[in-house]
């Protein structure tokens, strides 16, 4: 679907995210853990260009499995930043829908947290997370509760999602810029307009 074709405004209840490369920016926090944990300083936001890690950055297997693992299991102590513009926009959100997030990750406890810290004016009931443990299955829980519209970076999950009837919101990083036809929001302004 062309961008020209999405409505005027969504409707929050019809809409939900992801979280990792679309809330928090867990990508910079893995290249900053590399440089000052491993002294590894060749590795660029822009070198991300897939998915695998391992594929596209010359680092050593264990190091990357190393820092993901933190990134995953312990992202409240970590210092991960949301994106621009993301708190304001989710606190704004959160005042007239609870906020829905279906995450890959197999542990909702660890973001749910991190979420909690970094949206501090929005309560947790009004915080809903599914962690699914893989990003084909995220299509069932989004069916499940009629979700219209995803907000999600993994451009593999963009086009099962399309597949299925749900429209995908591409948020614009390095590893999903290969041809689609989905919007893309390049910034959680771009996003707030399409809400508000």
């Amino acid at each position: 679907m062309a961008a020209n074709l999405l409505p005027d405004k969504i409707d929050p209840r019809q809409l939900a995210f992801d979280i990792d490369g679309v809330v928090a920016d867990i990508m910079s926090t893995f290249i900053s853990m590399a440089h000052e944990r491993y002294n590894i300083h060749h590795v660029r936001y822009e070198d991300i260009v897939e998915f695998d890690l391992v594929n596209c950055l010359q680092m050593d297997e264990a190091v990357v499995w190393e820092i993901l693992d933190l990134l995953l299991n312990r992202p409240e102590e970590l210092d991960i930043a949301p994106f621009p513009d993301a708190v304001p926009v989710l606190t704004q959100l959160a005042q007239e829908h609870p906020l829905f997030f279906v995450t890959a990750r197999d542990k909702a406890e660890p973001i749910f947290t991190w979420l909690i810290n970094t949206l501090p004016q929005v309560a947790p009931e009004d915080i809903n997370i599914i962690a699914t443990g893989d990003p084909e299955a995220k299509l069932a829980y989004l069916q499940d509760r009629e979700i219209v519209y995803f907000v999600e970076d993994r451009l593999e999950t963009c086009f099962q999602l399309a597949r299925h009837g749900i429209q995908p919101l591409l948020f614009d990083q390095p590893w999903n810029r290969r041809p689609h036809t989905f919007p893309v929001i390049y910034n959680w302004q771009d996003l707030a307009k399409l809400i508000f």
